[in-house]
């Protein structure tokens, strides 16, 4: 069974068309790419940020996990908020977070400083479902699955451009100069989305905001995060690791219990374990985990070591595995939505899926062929950038609950951000030994996962 060619639309206003729908596309393209850009540009920048800042590459790699970690708590508090205060001045918020951090991370005078900055970054990653869900209640149904193909293309990186341009600035004039291009993107934002998004009318959800239970959750993420990276670096059974374990299941089971006593819950309990909800949030998760991690992480540590590695600058690397995947999927995404319109989401994600393990496999098989490499992460252009990530994100808006819409989108978020961080989190201590090949092999495990959990998905029948 397959979900409708196309989704059906929310309840609201009528659509709008034309050119105000061209501007408000525009706009919200524009606000996703102030936030991705945080994400895709500064992976060729670490080792600079390391050399700058006197900073061990290991403790480097947290500019990369704390900022999707962050994504991971923030994606669903502030989307899930945008139902109570309305999608514009949720947006508005999030794009204030990008600013504030942004400068942080701009005048930081050593790492810590920098971490702080990339949290505030990356709590505003709440502006891809935001904007996924402004799209479904505004946007004519027939047009929906093309659009969102687009923005979805932007979450694996702006045409590869944005990687390329990250590398070159680096090995110019330094990590910061990146942070000034994200503030200028960011300002630019916040003015077209004054203009351009439709003023708030009721709010999809009435009551009040579950902060308790908002608390509970992101306090559950984050311990399961560092209970995982620290485990994979000081043993699983070491007292640290332990104490993070015990802080998952506590503050997972208070969120259970905070979220039976609430009116309305961040997120119901019995949506959680419908098979229309929690195989979404599972397979992006672990799809994240795998393959994000090999593009924006192992390949280009691998790309840059000069011992084992291509030996390259971070330029050349960002033009040859971040810029290909992420062209190839922003040419791939719409059409892939428009597939999935009409032959099914569920389909075209499995799919997607089984193309992402074969090009995962022959790179773990040839990790020091670079052009066998480069060849293979064309692929993942396809089928991770522009069929996986288009389908997992349609289906966050299409399995949502009726009476809460950005339910399942922001769990879905904070899956991006949590998948991310954790897979960096795994493979970080195998990629900074230099054992590649395990650490991609680990990934490819994850990536067969995902598709069992595929398996599990069913499609919304009200």
């Amino acid at each position: 069974m397959q979900l409708s060619p196309a989704p059906a639309a929310l309840d609201g206003p009528a659509p709008i068309r034309g050119g105000r729908s061209v501007l408000l596309v525009a706009t919200l393209i524009l606000t996703v790419v102030a936030f991705q850009l945080n994400s895709s540009m500064i992976s060729p920048a670490l080792p600079d940020i390391a050399k700058q800042l006197g900073a061990p590459m290991d403790a480097v790699s947290q500019v990369s996990s704390l900022f999707f970690l962050a994504g991971a708590v923030g994606g669903i508090v502030l989307a899930r908020w945008s139902d109570f205060i309305g999608r514009k001045r949720a947006l508005l918020v999030v794009l204030a977070l990008i600013v504030l951090g942004t400068v942080l991370c701009l005048v930081s005078p050593n790492l810590p400083v920098l971490l702080l900055g990339r949290v505030l970054q990356g709590a505003s990653s709440a502006a891809f479902q935001i904007s996924y869900v402004i799209l479904a209640e505004t946007l004519p149904a027939a047009v929906f699955p093309t659009v969102l193909g687009i923005l979805t293309a932007i979450n694996g990186g702006v045409g590869g451009v944005d990687g390329w341009i990250g590398g070159l600035l680096a090995d110019a004039f330094g990590f910061r100069s990146l942070f000034v291009v994200i503030l200028a993107v960011a300002v630019i934002a916040i003015v077209s989305v004054a203009l351009a998004v439709p003023r708030d009318g009721e709010p999809s959800s009435t009551g009040r905001m579950d902060w308790w239970g908002a608390a509970a959750l992101s306090l559950g993420l984050i311990c399961l995060t560092y209970f995982v990276s620290t485990g994979s670096g000081q043993g699983w059974f070491a007292p640290l690791t332990l104490l993070f374990l015990a802080g998952t299941v506590v503050a997972l089971l208070a969120f259970v219990a905070i979220e039976k006593r609430r009116r309305t819950p961040l997120v119901a309990v019995q949506h959680l374990r419908s098979r229309q909800v929690w195989p979404v949030i599972a397979v992006t998760v672990l799809t994240l985990s795998s393959v994000f991690a090999v593009i924006n992480f192992t390949i280009v540590i691998l790309s840059q070591n000069q011992a084992v590695g291509y030996g390259v600058n971070a330029s050349t690397s960002a033009l040859l595995y971040l810029t290909p995947p992420a062209l190839i999927g922003l040419a791939a995404a719409p059409l892939s939505g428009w597939l999935a319109g009409r032959f099914g989401w569920i389909r075209m994600l499995r799919l997607g899926l089984v193309l992402s393990i074969a090009a995962l496999v022959v790179v773990a098989l040839f990790p020091f062929s670079p052009w066998t490499v480069f060849a293979m992460f064309a692929v993942l252009g396809v089928a991770y950038n522009g069929v996986v990530l288009t389908t997992t994100n349609g289906l966050g808006v299409l399995q949502s609950p009726s009476e809460a819409p950005a339910i399942l989108p922001s769990m879905n978020g904070a899956a991006f951000g949590f998948g991310a961080s954790l897979g960096i989190a795994i493979v970080a201590p195998f990629v900074m030994s230099g054992d590649f090949v395990l650490a991609l092999w680990i990934s490819v495990g994850i990536s067969v996962l995902a598709l069992i959990a595929s398996l599990f998905l069913m499609p919304k029948t009200d």
